[in-house]
């Protein structure tokens, strides 16, 4: 009587022309990365945030998470390529994006807000615009982050979900997250999600949690700059160089853009 390997190996020879794909492992390869123009991140990620992929930087207020996407998108675009910024909470300044280096006419700036339908009283408008301005706001975000990646041609799309509450952005479906990491792969789009914490769970390639550091001043009152500290929370898809090296956290600071410029 044959042994279980020898019928193994017979059922792979007879099927391994009609079904190559199901047989054979896919190849292992160094993955395409994007400097966010931080050295000491791109050091921690082996080049830069992923290309193809969900990234999630997490963190709370005053963490470097927004600082780190600002400066990924200024090197973006700054060599062209057209980036998106999903706002789901209208909180993005224009002028601290351009102070930070990034090229507006390289960028579509999506803004969500809250309307509410119909009419009724002030106190019932209230009431309402409470319960829904989140999942209203939420809402459009997602769509809004579906649409731009499923038409293609933006290099870099960030989600930003900073303000979000927890339990709100903990809600948005896996299979949302899975179909965002689907069409992210097939555009070539880097998708940068922003927020208190981790969403996209096994559909993240990174997850870089961020940690808020000192604040460095002159004369107690002329704020030059902050200091903060990441750790990688996850990386999936690691290059292969990086399999045997591997600091898993870093400290980095942040000039101000008006003391950036007076030193320049």
């Amino acid at each position: 009587m044959p042994s279980s390997a020898a019928i193994r190996q017979q059922i792979e020879s007879d099927f391994q022309h009609r079904y190559p794909s199901a047989l054979t492992p896919a190849a292992r390869t160094i993955r395409e990365t994007a400097a966010t123009g931080i050295t000491e991140i791109d050091n921690l990620l082996n080049g830069g945030l992923p290309v193809g992929a969900i990234s999630e930087i997490t963190g709370r207020v005053s963490s470097g998470r927004t600082t780190i996407a600002l400066s990924f998108l200024a090197r973006r675009t700054q060599d062209g390529n057209v980036c998106a910024w999903i706002d789901a909470n209208d909180a993005l300044d224009p002028e601290s994006a351009a102070a930070n280096g990034i090229s507006l006419k390289h960028l579509l700036w999506v803004r969500c807000r809250t309307s509410i339908v119909g009419k009724s009283s002030p106190a019932i408008q209230h009431s309402h615009n409470e319960i829904n301005q989140h999942w209203t706001r939420l809402d459009q975000s997602i769509l809004a982050s579906d649409l731009l990646l499923q038409a293609g041609g933006f290099a870099a799309i960030v989600l930003d979900l900073a303000d979000e509450a927890i339990e709100h952005g903990s809600r948005i479906p896996l299979a949302t997250w899975f179909r965002f990491k689907q069409a992210a792969d097939r555009t070539r789009c880097s998708l940068v999600v922003l927020g208190k914490t981790a969403y996209a769970q096994s559909s993240a390639a990174v997850v870089l949690e961020c940690l808020p550091g000192r604040m460095d001043t002159a004369s107690g009152t002329v704020v030059r700059g902050y200091s903060y500290s990441a750790r990688l929370g996850r990386e999936r898809l690691s290059p292969l160089a990086s399999l045997n090296r591997k600091p898993s956290a870093t400290s980095w600071s942040s000039q101000a853009p008006w003391d950036r410029e007076k030193r320049a």
